[in-house]
Order: C-alpha cells, then structure tokens, then sequence
C-alpha cells in the first residue's frame, strides 16, 4: 500500500490540473498532503484483514463499515460529491458510479490472495457497496489484477494485454495521451492512463513522475500507478520513511499491520500462477 499512498501524497499538489505538465517537479512540498485516496485504501486494507476468507456478504459489510468508519474520522479529506453523501447517510447504498475512487482504494485486494480469480472476486466487492456501476467494477478489478501479476512475476506485457482484454485501451503513448488530458474523475478515463505510466516507467518512482506529468486528477491516478508500481519494483526505504512522515499514527498502524502480512500473500504455489496465467 505503500505505492499507492505515495502516489496520493506526491500527486496532490498537482490535482486539476496545476501542474506543468512534466516529469520534473519536487516529490514532496509544503503543499503535499494525504487525501481521500490513502484514507479509502487504509480503510480497505483494514477491512480485508479483519475478514480475508469471509464470505462476500462478510466482505462487502466489513467494507462499507470501514470504509464509514474512516471516512467520518476525516472528514476533510477531499471526497467527491456523491461519496460525501454516502458516508453521511444513515442508510448507504451503492449509487452506480462509473468514477475512479473504486480503482484507487482497492490495492489491498490485489496482495491479498493467492490466485487472480480470488483477487478479481474480491476487488468486484470492494467496488460495488458504492461503485456498482459495470465500469467502476472493472476498474477495480483491472488495477488489482494488474497488483496481483506485477508482485508474481508475470511482467508488464502481461498486465498490458490482461487490460486490454477487459476493454481498456492501451494504444497511446505518455506523449500522446498528455497534451489532451484533462482533469476526469472517470475509470475509463484514468485507470488506462495511470497502467500506461506505469508500463513507460523504468522505475518506481519514474513511474510516479510519468503519472503526475499526465496531469488531470493527479492524486488518484498516481495513487494507481503507484500500487502497481510498488507490487513490480518496491518502494525505496527513504520513500517509505517520507511516506509514514505524512500519516497519522492510526493510519500508519494499519499500514505497518499490512505490511507485515504481505509476504504470506505471495507464497504462491505452481498451480495456482498457472491457474493466473489461464484467467
């Protein structure tokens, strides 16, 4: 989770567009913060571990109560219009968004599990107690698919052509793609995008600055890119230690908890990479 918390912090001084456009900028400043993408991806986190075998009815409820629950404690943290609501409500319900907050809260599911079907499955549920919407689902799935191959070793080719099998376009370049892009808070418009900079990086955090050079809603997409980012390469310890400089102590309990599980996670055996490879 890591990746994905860096990738906010990094790209939140650039969101809606106030960035120039490049891969030259400082990786932190006195404007960088965490937002509503590090508390949703903590609060999934979180749920996952307290039910990592639960039934979906388990799953989905730990989620949404999670998910509420850590929403309320920031309120401030930047959520979208609709997402607001849903936490204050007295009754949440899924309202079928299409948007990408389904995409950037869901790296937990994709280190979680030991085979991609358990992996899609799992990311379909984090999605739907808000994001229900066909294309919120699959923007979850396709980023934690793409978690789930880059830490087993299938390699970028792979991740690219699982997406474009789920429908995503990857055809652009970076610099085809940047000089058009705008601020959209879409899965179809950000989840291809935030894959392809991670495809152009060369490293983790060249993958993080060819994200935040796209522009547009610069938190979330980078927070894409980074969870995938870190399952290939890592993160730096230097990085990490910067990232737990911005959280507060709660949230840094959870993600050093997480961190701690990990490595049972991707003690794959043969049958179920082969089991990965056939999805």
């Amino acid at each position: 989770m890591y990746g994905a918390i860096l990738g906010d912090i990094i790209g939140s001084p650039y969101e809606f567009d106030r960035g120039n456009k490049s891969k030259e900028f400082p990786l932190f400043s006195a404007r960088s913060e965490f937002t509503d993408d590090s508390v949703m991806t903590i609060a999934v986190a979180e749920a996952l571990m307290e039910v990592p075998d639960g039934t979906d009815e388990e799953i989905m409820k730990a989620v949404e109560a999670s998910m509420i629950r850590w929403g309320r404690k920031y309120p401030g943290a930047g959520y979208g219009g609709r997402f607001g609501q849903w936490l204050r409500s007295e009754h949440p319900q899924p309202y079928n968004s299409w948007g990408n907050g389904s995409a950037m809260r869901v790296s937990a599911a994709g280190w979680m599990y030991g085979s991609l079907e358990r992996t899609r499955h799992v990311a379909e549920l984090t999605a739907r107690v808000t994001h229900n919407h066909p294309e919120g689902i699959k923007g979850a799935q396709v980023v934690a698919c793409a978690i789930f191959g880059a830490r087993t070793g299938m390699g970028k080719e792979w991740i690219r052509e699982y997406a474009q099998r789920c429908g995503y376009d990857l055809s652009r370049t970076l610099d085809e793609i940047r000089p058009g892009y705008h601020h959209v808070e879409s899965c179809q418009e950000t989840v291809p995008e935030a894959i392809t900079a991670f495809l152009e990086g060369e490293s983790f955090e060249d993958a993080i600055r060819c994200a935040v050079s796209l522009g547009g809603d610069c938190d979330t997409l980078t927070c894409i890119t980074g969870s995938i980012a870190e399952a290939y390469w890592g993160v730096p310890e230097v990085l990490k230690i910067a990232c737990r400089e911005y959280l507060p102590e709660e949230m840094n309990a959870v993600l050093e908890r997480f961190d701690g599980r990990k490595e049972r996670g991707t003690m794959l055996n043969g049958q179920e990479m082969q089991d990965g490879r056939e999805v």
